[in-house]
């Protein structure tokens, strides 16, 4: 079975194509500027990178091409758009609505459409790339594997705030959580190279750090809590992003700056995390760079990400009443040895010790640093959520087949 990936943006779509006997891509690429002048598609198989110049004024107009070049006789990977089998959606938004991936139909749509003002900025371009791939491929089935839908079996008290009770029932204000897809693959891989049973007691801390960070308790397999929020800004501080931060803030920085909510919400997402902290970057190797040169913001703004994301890491702990395994992963997660041992360091109380050898020379695929001693496993696990996305949708097309 072959199964394409589809990550729609607003101006931009992802793909990948992957064949299910051996779960590799056999193409990737994705279409740039869609709706804007100069738009392109950047597509790789069989080793080889090509780039398509092509005005597409709209998603489906990107589907077709992305079709189109997947059975190109020169760089194509598949003969006929009948070798696609289904096609999987990730889709940012279930609002608490599934705890899984499941096929589209009118229904599913209709959760989706329900679900634009929590999305605003990413529901709908992945709306239009659920019905472009439709009005292209109108009888192959799709799935829509939500972001947050691996966060729908937190416990009530992980998810309700502190808030009147009435925000919640009728606005549907809670904490959603995001990377669902991405927490999800890893505890399900740490526990599988641990040769545990997820369902049985495990208790897992996935850290995905990244320029968007969460961090997840997993607990028998399922969803326990989670660092992100309402929206992406709660958490830890994060590229731009603010993190959890005292609401009374913004009401007193509007009077300062003379500026309305909206305008306060953007510098939250846009110009705030270790980004605004260094002035630097929001790119932790630039701010390690210059950090290295003396910068005290830069080294400052890396203590309060690894501050933050060590105290998640305490808390969650103590919420689940021990852990057993923390996992790294995403490209800070999975590439940055010096947030990985900042984090772990005086986690010794814990069971926690980290091989500082191992962590300074990680090896390819899953890799072990627990230190010598240490009661919990420490692993590094590079994500794959297209392909949690591929698996799901190749069992639920089988099933209607």
């Amino acid at each position: 079975m072959k199964v394409l990936v589809i990550n729609a943006g607003s101006s931009s779509l992802k793909y990948q194509l992957i064949d299910m006997a051996t779960e590799k891509a056999i193409a990737k690429g994705g279409c740039e500027r869609i709706g804007l002048p100069g738009s392109f598609l950047k597509h790789k198989a069989n080793g080889k990178e090509v780039t398509i110049e092509s005005a597409m004024p709209d998603h489906t107009a990107a589907i077709e091409l992305t079709l189109k070049t997947l059975v190109d006789e020169n760089h194509g990977a598949i003969k006929s758009m009948d070798e696609i089998d289904a096609v999987g959606h990730r889709v940012l938004h279930s609002g608490g609505e599934y705890d899984r991936s499941v096929l589209i139909n009118d229904e599913v749509m209709k959760v989706c459409e329900n679900n634009i003002e929590l999305a605003p900025l990413h529901q709908p371009a992945n709306i239009k790339g659920i019905l472009a791939c439709k009005a292209v491929m109108p009888n192959v089935p799709m799935v829509a594997t939500f972001d947050n839908a691996f966060h729908a079996t937190m416990p009530e008290k992980a998810y309700i705030f502190g808030l009147p009770y009435e925000f919640y029932t009728k606005y549907r204000v809670r904490r959603y959580g995001a990377h669902g897809t991405s927490h999800r693959f890893v505890s399900s891989e740490a526990a599988k190279y641990l040769g545990v049973n997820p369902e049985e007691g495990f208790k897992v801390i996935t850290c995905h750090l990244g320029n968007g960070s969460s961090i997840a308790a997993v607990k028998d397999g399922k969803c326990f809590d989670t660092s992100m929020s309402f929206t992406p800004l709660g958490g830890v501080p994060m590229g731009t992003r603010t993190g959890d931060l005292d609401p009374a803030i913004l009401e007193y920085l509007a009077g300062k700056l003379n500026v309305d909510i909206k305008e306060l919400v953007r510098i939250c997402n846009k110009e705030s995390g270790v980004s605004g902290v260094s002035g630097v970057s929001s790119d932790f190797r630039d701010l390690t760079n210059a950090s290295k040169q003396g910068n005290h913001r830069a080294q400052l703004a890396l203590d309060i990400f690894n501050y933050s994301c060590k105290k998640f890491v305490g808390s969650y702990a103590a919420a689940m009443g021990g852990v057993d395994c923390i996992v790294f992963t995403a490209g800070i997660g999975e590439h940055d040895e010096a947030v990985r041992k900042a984090i772990a360091t005086d986690l010794e109380y814990m069971g926690v010790s980290i091989d500082l050898e191992k962590n300074g020379n990680p090896t390819d695929g899953i890799c072990d640093i627990t230190g010598e001693g240490s009661r919990v496993k420490v692993l590094i696990i590079p994500t794959n959520e297209e392909l949690v996305i591929a698996r799901d949708t190749a069992e639920l097309a089988s099933s209607v087949k």
